[in-house]
């Protein structure tokens, strides 16, 4: 992380505490946790939330090719900095709410989701949007990943149970500011 991110991150916290879910980029213990279980096999990645990109970043160095990535990002101001920092990966400035309307898959499965987005601010009706959305997006045997700072998953369990998905803890980092745990969501 940057001087420059972090002050950026900084920014968009304040002008949107609710929408950005730490004060902090998160780090390299958690960026490699989120993606350990990528690569290249994968296919296509669709990241939710990327911030200043150290997910993206992580998900490139795994082998994923930019060309592979959708970066679904709310903020202009994060947005403009993955599509200057990320030119081949396709940087969609939306809300995750809205990837059910936007049929911007073609009907094409994406291999894997990463999700960065703060659910725990989130009403448990738009969480659950996004999820349904983003498996309606996802390969059969694709896989959600997360983080959380708390000691449970942050999709609520009636809203897994709602849309038929189990979450499994995939790991937890104390190498991260705050630690954080992160979990992998998949269809029963």
């Amino acid at each position: 992380m940057t001087i420059t991110d972090g002050l950026l991150f900084i920014r968009e916290w304040f002008r949107h505490p609710r929408s950005v879910a730490a004060i902090f980029p998160s780090g390299r213990a958690l960026a490699s946790l989120m993606t350990k279980d990528i690569s290249v096999r994968s296919g296509s990645v669709l990241e939710l939330g990327p911030g200043t990109g150290v997910f993206t970043q992580a998900l490139i160095k795994r082998g994923v090719r930019q060309q592979d990535l959708t970066l679904i990002e709310h903020s202009s101001r994060f947005a403009h900095l993955l599509q200057t920092r990320f030119p081949n990966a396709r940087v969609l400035r939306m809300d995750a709410a809205d990837l059910d309307r936007d049929k911007i898959f073609d009907g094409v499965p994406v291999g894997a989701i990463i999700c960065g987005l703060a659910f725990l601010t989130m009403p448990q009706e738009k969480v659950a949007t996004i999820l349904k959305a983003a498996f309606d997006c996802l390969h059969p045997d694709g896989s959600f990943f997360l983080f959380t700072y708390g000691y449970r998953c942050s999709v609520p369990n009636g809203t897994l149970v709602q849309l038929d998905l189990q979450a499994n803890r995939v790991g937890r980092t104390f190498q991260n500011i705050p630690p954080a745990s992160v979990y992998r969501i998949r269809r029963r």
